[in-house]
């Protein structure tokens, strides 16, 4: 009697192993990425964090942002336009050593004048930064993630000679079906223009415009964080002005590649 339930057991299992419905195993999902999450806390916790950064946490909620993003273990990132690397250390924590984070960069301005993130790789040895420039990287794995955060307004600016709808094609190409883009900017008027001359703009962008803009190169917006935002800016000061700077109504959006 012992064998034949033994027997059933073994093919009531292999039965649900098939139709993929064994209860505790087969439908376990991973929990869900929170600001408290362990490895976020992690992050923010590292001892390689410059205080200089750590003094901006407040402002800028980093563990709400990579919630918000759903940043995970084992996670490919591409952090365009990383500059000293504020985001680029807290996502090679967060992602752990079997993931990677890409550091998207301009090339060095002048010999002398090596960009930041230079100094950061050696401390990471899952940081990887490109120099090939905003349009010009390739990246020979697809990522999970995308993170523009407060420069996709200078996109726009001649001198950095980006085509921002083939940009948005590529973002779009290079993530796996799924991947996550991510956008923070300081936030416009509605139905404000840019200004061409980066010295004589104000460096913010429409929130509308950015979504029509991703959204044609076949990205769906899914959701918006107000974890940034601040009613009290009039979005019409240049966000470098000493009363606003750091403190800017910002945007921060979620688009996913369909798959």
């Amino acid at each position: 009697m012992r064998k034949f339930l033994t027997g059933i057991g073994a093919a009531v299992f292999l039965a649900a192993c098939a139709g993929g419905a064994v209860p505790g195993i087969m439908l376990r999902e991973a929990p869900a990425v929170t600001a408290t999450s362990p490895h976020i806390m992690a992050a923010l916790a590292d001892p390689r964090r410059p205080q200089a950064d750590r003094d901006r946490d407040q402002l800028r909620h980093p563990a709400d942002i990579m919630a918000f993003a759903g940043v995970q273990p084992g996670w490919r990132i591409a952090d365009v336009g990383p500059g000293g690397g504020y985001y680029s250390r807290l996502f090679a924590v967060a992602v752990g050593d079997s993931g990677r984070v890409y550091g998207v960069d301009r090339p060095n301005a002048a010999p002398d004048r090596p960009r930041a993130m230079l100094a950061v790789v050696p401390q990471y040895s899952n940081i990887t930064e490109l120099q090939a420039g905003y349009t010009g990287w390739t990246i020979d794995e697809p990522l999970d993630a995308v993170f523009i955060s407060q420069i996709y307004h200078d996109f726009f600016y001649p001198q950095l000679n980006v085509d921002v709808p083939g940009f948005n094609r590529a973002v779009f190409n290079a993530l796996k079906p799924g991947g996550v883009l991510i956008i923070i900017d300081h936030a416009a008027e509605p139905g404000h223009t840019i200004n061409l001359d980066p010295q004589a703009d104000i460096h913010r962008i429409d929130q509308a415009q950015v979504i029509r803009e991703v959204t044609a190169a076949g990205f769906v917006l899914e959701a918006e964080s107000q974890v940034l935002r601040n009613p009290g800016d009039h979005r019409t000061e240049r966000v470098f002005e000493q009363d606003i700077r750091g403190h800017t109504d910002q945007f921060v959006l979620r688009f996913r590649k369909p798959g």
